[in-house]
């Protein structure tokens, strides 16, 4: 039998270990704890919970912490609502702010009923699958492969598949998340300001007669657009026309006149794309014929 003496130092040991212990987290907890603003949880509740990461931050959290510190401000959130967005600026004191709106831009015009597929792809059907199988098959090695990855990536309704197999992006819906940027694997997409109106649809590096024999609507690097365009606006980088939209202040149309294959475009929101009046007509609807 245990004496009962040695049960009472036990019980006594036990209870003086865990006074201690407690007096140490106290101590712990008094030197290690952190401050956090209670506004950052009231603010991120008037959030969109998205984490679309547009704003620029990692996510909703991040972005509240940083309305809260003063470091930005609510109207760079493009998913709320201007009124959620005034509501949080008016919560925290703060001007709203504002940022131009920004969205995806496609860099490829060259759906089935232009662009020349060379080869059957049959496989998963996504474009990623795809490029991973001599190119997908179209003749372009940087144009559109179709499959939709984009569509599937984009979770706000923003991006629908035409008849010929090419994104189509809604401006109104797009919130410039990049997701569609992150699953293209041709690197097609990009995020802009919806003032860059002057537009090159077209990311293929060839020249002249080769290029032209894989798509109708391909840049060319003629070179008419840079030398109508206001001085260092465009220039031909690697057989492409690039356009530097630091010095874009006159949104000139000029350089779209003369394209003759159409490549550059001007955009108007709701209007589409606007071709120059030397541009190639296309007539043909259907898909042209795999060679």
């Amino acid at each position: 039998m245990i004496p009962v003496s040695s049960i009472v130092i036990a019980v006594a040991f036990m209870a003086l270990l865990g006074l201690l212990l407690a007096v140490v987290l106290a101590i712990a907890n008094k030197q290690l704890f952190v401050y956090e603003d209670p506004r950052i949880d009231e603010v991120e509740e008037m959030l969109p919970h998205a984490n679309c990461g547009a704003c620029g931050t990692a996510g909703c959290r991040a972005f509240a912490e940083k309305l809260v510190m003063g470091e930005l401000q609510p109207g760079l959130c493009s998913v709320n609502s201007k009124d959620m967005n005034q509501a949080i600026a008016s919560f925290l004191g703060v001007e709203l702010g504002a940022q131009e709106k920004r969205v995806a831009r496609l860099a490829c015009a060259g759906g089935s009923h232009v662009a020349h597929t060379r080869a059957s792809y049959h496989g998963l059907d996504t474009c990623y699958a795809a490029s991973l199988i001599s190119g997908g098959g179209k003749g372009c090695a940087w144009g559109c492969l179709g499959f939709g990855d984009c569509d599937q990536a984009c979770d706000f309704d923003a991006i629908s598949m035409d008849r010929h197999g090419l994104p189509v992006v809604d401006v109104d819906p797009c919130t410039a998340c990049g997701d569609c940027v992150d699953a293209c694997p041709r690197d097609l997409f990009s995020i802009h300001p919806v003032s860059h109106r002057l537009w090159v649809a077209c990311k293929n590096l060839e020249k002249g007669e080769a290029a032209e024999a894989e798509c109708l609507v391909m840049c060319t690097a003629c070179g008419r657009c840079a030398a109508d365009a206001p001085e260092g606006l465009i220039s031909i980088d690697n057989n492409l026309a690039v356009i530097d939209y630091a010095k874009n202040t006159l949104a000139s149309r000029l350089p779209v006149e003369r394209c003759p294959t159409g490549a550059i475009v001007w955009l108007e929101d709701g209007a589409g794309m606007y071709k120059g009046k030397e541009a190639i007509r296309v007539v043909r609807q259907e898909a042209l014929p795999v060679d």
